[in-house]
């Protein structure tokens, strides 16, 4: 083998994805064929023919020689020598990402890569799409699941990502967090959830518990794909519907008014880019823990390079203000929602990076620096509550709040940014004050009004600025503090 390369027979990175998407268009196509024929004329696949509904599998071999290259970076590298694999799924979605894996991989480890037929057969449900003919109502869903590859539920699950699965004698240890089965049934899902086309959502991430900073990033955005010369190209809207930089003003308005957000649990709206420098979605998952971890259980196969939360919280402290922010450096986690996958004594860092860049964005957007934005802007722990109304238990819980110093206190941020660290995404918190639930100050309906018409176009502002700032800190922000010393290769 060679220090750059490849042993002979092993494929270049380009070649290995190419394959990948000829196997996968080829297993699904034949699926579909099948399931189309099954439907028309009752004729079911043979053996021989459902032995082609296989995921393709990527096997990645690494037996060094000589001096074991060393690198700083966080992912595209290996823990130890051995063969690594697992299936893909969508690999013309992904071919920028398995690249920017592979690369490194064969270029400076020069391990061998070689592309196969995996024994993972791909679940029916999984090639099919809005408006195939052979959706529809007649079918007989037990009928199919005799004759076709059906969802396994015992074979879809996070063991890698929680680190608990185990490395068989001779067996290949896991290539990446998710394999192709598990990304499948999460790329479904959201499209459930938040009605988005999975594939238009965008790997800068907000996370909202507010309709309001959606309503103010439509603006915001369509806004952005009418100024000149602007990096941003399409919207796609709740339901499937895109506007385009371009379209007619009332179109643009029509189609906007008659998206049917009210229809899905955790609505997304996603901004495309014309560069490869990636857009921004925004996802409004309403209020509690069981739907921020609903969401970032499925949002975490696309590997998004950073998801931030940007929402209301109550302030905990009387020097606070109603309008100011909360820099989150810490978590009360008293969520309960993941304390079997991540018991709550497990430390969930802030990120420097991340932090860094919400605290000069809202300098940027505030105007503001110094003892002015410290007056508006206080870092601290936040505690999450998985009951709305823990107020009533203000005796029982007045004790762990003070112990744990929080300022602030909401439903979802200790999820989110739980979940980030779980999943090894990149997360960050900062919210703004809506009330102050241990001082008797509530908004007033007229105060209200003026508080969000304010402090939610700022605030939203702010997030969007993060991410600018994020954008040209990748190399930093996928950091080795996100990854366990028994990490699979792939980010």
């Amino acid at each position: 083998m060679t220090a750059n390369g490849a042993e002979r027979g092993s494929l270049t990175p380009e070649q290995a994805v190419d394959r990948l998407e000829h196997l996968h268009s080829a297993a699904s196509n034949a699926l579909r064929e099948a399931l189309t024929r099954y439907t028309g004329s009752g004729i079911v696949p043979t053996a021989q023919e459902r032995s082609a509904f296989r995921y393709p599998e990527l096997c990645v071999d690494w037996q060094p020689s000589g001096a074991v290259h060393f690198t700083r970076r966080a992912w595209a590298k290996f823990q130890s020598p051995g063969l690594y694999s697992t299936t893909v799924t969508q690999p013309a979605f992904f071919r920028q990402y398995l690249l920017d894996q592979l690369r490194p991989l064969a270029g400076e480890f020069g391990a061998r890569i070689e592309v196969r037929a995996s024994a993972q057969e791909i679940p029916y449900p999984f090639v099919t799409e809005e408006g195939d003919e052979f959706v529809h109502g007649d079918l007989s869903v037990a009928d199919l699941a005799r004759h076709f590859p059906t969802p396994m539920l015992a074979h879809v699950g996070d063991e890698v990502v929680d680190g608990t699965w185990r490395h068989g004698d001779g067996g290949p240890r896991p290539l990446a967090l998710f394999d192709a089965v598990r990304i499948d049934f999460s790329l479904r899902r959201l499209v459930h959830y938040t009605g988005s086309d999975w594939r238009t959502i965008q790997p800068w991430i907000l996370f909202t518990n507010y309709q309001r900073y959606v309503d103010q990033f439509i603006v915001w955005a369509l806004a952005e794909l009418r100024r000149p010369g602007g990096a941003y190209s399409q919207l796609a809207l709740p339901g499937g519907t895109i506007v385009r930089r371009g379209d007619e003003p009332a179109a643009v308005d029509a189609a906007v008014a008659g998206a049917p957000w009210h229809r899905f649990q955790m609505p997304a709206y996603n901004l495309l880019r014309s560069d490869d420098r990636g857009g921004i979605t925004i996802v409004n998952i309403g209020v509690g823990p069981s739907n921020a971890k609903n969401a970032t259980d499925h949002l975490a196969v696309l590997r998004p390079h950073c998801w931030l939360t940007i929402g209301h919280c109550g302030g905990l402290r009387q020097s606070q203000t109603i309008g100011d922010y909360v820099l989150a450096h810490g978590y009360l986690r008293r969520d309960r929602i993941l304390d079997d996958l991540m018991p709550p004594e497990i430390p969930v860092p802030a990120l420097a990076e991340v932090q860094m860049a919400l605290q000069e964005a809202a300098a940027r957007v505030t105007g503001e620096r110094g003892d002015a934005l410290k007056r508006r802007l206080r870092t601290g722990t936040v505690v999450s509550y998985d009951d709305r109304n823990w107020e009533l238990r203000w005796s029982q819980e007045r004790h762990r709040i003070s112990l744990g110093r929080a300022i602030a206190v909401d439903m979802e941020s200790a999820t989110l940014a739980t979940q980030g660290y779980r999943m090894r995404v990149p997360y960050g918190t900062l919210l703004c004050i809506s009330d102050k639930p241990l001082h008797g100050e509530i908004k007033l309906p007229g105060a209200a009004t003026r508080f969000y018409q304010r402090a939610v176009s700022e605030h939203l502002q702010i997030g969007l600025e993060t991410v600018n700032l994020l954008r040209s800190e990748l190399a930093s922000l996928h950091s080795r503090k996100l990854r366990s010393f028994d990490e699979p290769p792939f980010r």
